[in-house]
């Protein structure tokens, strides 16, 4: 049964010339079968006028503009020649019915028109009662069903304009939704990617800092060698916590429990970052100015990240001597930064374009996050020599 019916759907003008050989046929035999053509016309005109609105049915949906005008000329022509009304005038009601439903604007108010003036120019023409009134009363009940075939047409085509809107809005709305998940994708991505830079990089650099170190007092010092050893492993601890915390933002699809992965490092954490500095081997003057207090925890994070990413800057390119200092200030509006080193500071193109060979993402990250709280970064050269880093953070959001 659906494949018949989507059969139908598929031919439409197979389907209206099918109902269109049914009216020609019933018309046709109601022509032949009476008798009085000296009231009803000329049987060839009758014929005529059958079969020009058999033909407006089968081709009612291919051509409704053209069949409306080829209805309107075959009822001027039945009211000229005299062949009355008769069953295959259907065929305007169906025209009617189709025109309102899916034509244009002109054609649908002269298919009102036309719809409404046929019955009383039909009554004019051929009266069926003896007194005025009667007629009208004829006239008028005979102008309810053009009028009901317009309306339901008009109907259909209304509802047929809301539903292609609902479609479109759904469309568009999906294709808005695909383009917002790639967008999030791709922000997350990159938030991704700066956490893993960060947890590496600063861990790493620890980890080689003091392998070096342990290698070269192994047999001097071997108290120090144990040492340097010790701090390998709580910096590899520490880097294995942060790594399983950010492969869990990748298991979507898993139930996670409560601390299963360590929290967000803050601002409060910065000491234990400097100490572990420290023990690598590069003093640091560590300060905070101001009142500390609870801030936004992008604010937090992005601190960390930026005191974190300057600091091993630092161990990389500051120079066995370097030395750095740390400043955390606390403003009523905001909370700023600044990490300075007396180092030989950083090759110039990994700061200014971005990094050579892969280089230099640290920086890029760094400006990615102050950029995301709506902050303000400046990265470069001290005059002294060494690099120097400076950040405010507002407490607003971003807008």
């Amino acid at each position: 049964m659906q494949r018949l019916y989507d059969f139908l759907r598929r031919h439409p003008t197979a389907v209206d010339s099918f109902w269109a050989v049914v009216l020609l046929m019933v018309a046709g035999i109601g022509e032949v079968s009476t008798g009085d053509y000296e009231h009803r016309g000329p049987r060839a005109v009758a014929m005529l006028v059958v079969l020009a609105l058999a033909t407006a049915v089968a081709l009612r949906r291919r051509a409704p503009e053209q069949m409306l005008l080829l209805v309107a000329a075959t009822g001027v022509v039945q009211l000229i020649s005299g062949v009355g009304v008769m069953a295959a005038d259907f065929a305007m009601l169906v025209v009617i019915y189709t025109v309102a439903a899916s034509s244009v604007t002109w054609a649908r108010r002269f298919a009102l028109v036309g719809g409404l003036l046929a019955a009383p120019l039909a009554q004019l023409r051929w009266p069926n009662a003896a007194s005025v009134f009667g007629n009208i009363l004829f006239a008028g009940f005979a102008m309810v069903p053009f009028a009901l075939a317009w309306v339901m047409g008009d109907s259909i085509r209304t509802r047929r304009a809301y539903y292609a809107e609902v479609e479109e809005r759904a469309a568009r709305l999906e294709k808005e939704r695909e383009a917002q998940a790639k967008v999030a994708v791709a922000a997350e991505r990159a938030r991704i990617a700066r956490e893993l830079h960060d947890v590496v990089a600063h861990n790493v650099s620890v980890m080689v800092v003091q392998a070096d170190g342990a290698a070269y007092v192994l047999d001097t010092a071997p108290d120090q060698a144990k040492q340097a050893l010790e701090t390998i492993s709580g910096t590899g601890r520490q880097a294995l916590a942060e790594m399983r915390r950010l492969l869990g933002v990748l298991r979507t699809g898993e139930q996670q429990e409560a601390g299963e992965y360590v929290p967000q490092p803050d601002v409060e954490q910065i000491d234990e970052l400097v100490e572990q500095v420290r023990d690598s081997g590069i003093p640091i003057d560590f300060k905070i100015e101001g009142t500390p207090r609870p801030l936004p925890s992008g604010v937090e994070l992005t601190a960390y990240r930026i005191v974190q990413e300057a600091l091993t800057n630092t161990r990389k390119h500051g120079g066995p001597n370097a030395g750095a200092s740390v400043r955390i200030v606390y403003f009523d509006d905001g909370l700023g930064l600044l990490v300075e080193d007396d180092g030989k500071g950083a090759p110039h193109e990994l700061y200014e374009d971005g990094g050579a060979d892969g280089a230099g993402h640290g920086l890029i990250g760094m400006r990615e996050r102050v950029g995301m709280v709506g902050g303000t970064l400046d990265a470069g050269p001290r005059p002294g020599g060494g690099f120097r880093i400076s950040a405010l953070l507002p407490l607003k959001p971003a807008h």
